[in-house]
């Protein structure tokens, strides 16, 4: 299986930013696919730009949430539909900054699960722990419980989904899981998903938690980290082109 590497810009970039963002990683692939798959998450505002950016090329492009809704009332909300229109291949739910801060329950991240799904659009599921669980040896219990609300919704699809571990105490912090530490959550995860699919080795397990340039080899080299969700090195060309040379 080939690794996969995906970018989360988060609430970053312009359109003048993403052009010249996209072009200079467009220009340090020349025009190759690599060896790794190789996605860009966005903005919604910016969906369309990447549409007509990376369309044709060895770059996917996906959006940062989705509704647990089709459509309606929902004001301020972006339906599976709509991003399908704008060509998406990934949807990141769960990230644990809509759960801190939109208050997105398990039960919500599986339904946004369900639904990207249902609209034929990959969702990357987040899950991960607080530095508190950490240290209150609550990490396998927490990664398990938010996953397993999702293979409950998505049932017999569940290997059509990818899963991003990022534990909350290492995002945008600097910090990072040893290798050892974020091989160990992966593996929990791994068995995880061979209970609830007979293909578990479909699914793409990526480490997202302050993967960079420097420690992406590393991690990457752990037999059940499968890629790598980044959060800030995605905005540098030259990072994010050496972590996906890493995938290698």
């Amino acid at each position: 299986m080939k690794k996969l590497i995906a970018g989360n810009w988060k609430m970053n970039g312009s359109l003048a930013a993403n052009e010249a963002l996209v072009s200079a990683m467009l220009d340090g692939l020349g025009g190759k696919a690599p060896a790794s798959d190789v996605a860009l998450c966005a903005p919604a505002p910016y969906l369309a730009q990447l549409a007509g950016l990376l369309n044709g090329g060895p770059i996917a492009w996906g959006a940062q949430d989705v509704s647990s809704h089709e459509s309606g009332a929902y004001t301020g909300e972006v339906s599976v539909g709509m991003l399908r229109d704008f060509g998406c291949r990934y949807a990141i739910v769960g990230h644990s900054e809509r759960r801190q801060y939109h208050g997105e329950t398990d039960t919500v991240v599986a339904a946004k699960a369900q639904r990207a799904l249902a609209g034929g659009v990959t969702p990357i599921v987040c899950v991960g722990e607080t530095l508190a669980e950490r240290e209150g040896g609550q990490t396998e219990a927490v990664v398990k419980r938010q996953l397993a609300a999702v293979i409950h919704a998505v049932a017999h699809c569940t290997s059509e989904i990818v899963v991003a571990y990022e534990p909350v105490w290492a995002i945008g912090t600097g910090k990072t899981a040893s290798p050892e530490q974020a091989q160990q959550v992966h593996a929990v995860l791994r068995a995880q998903l061979a209970a609830a699919t007979q293909h578990p080795e479909r699914v793409h397990i990526l480490y997202g938690g302050s993967m960079n340039a420097a420690n992406a080899a590393s991690l990457l080299a752990q037999p059940d980290i499968d890629g790598g969700l980044i959060g800030g090195a995605s905005l540098k060309a030259a990072d994010f082109l050496q972590i996906v040379a890493a995938a290698t």
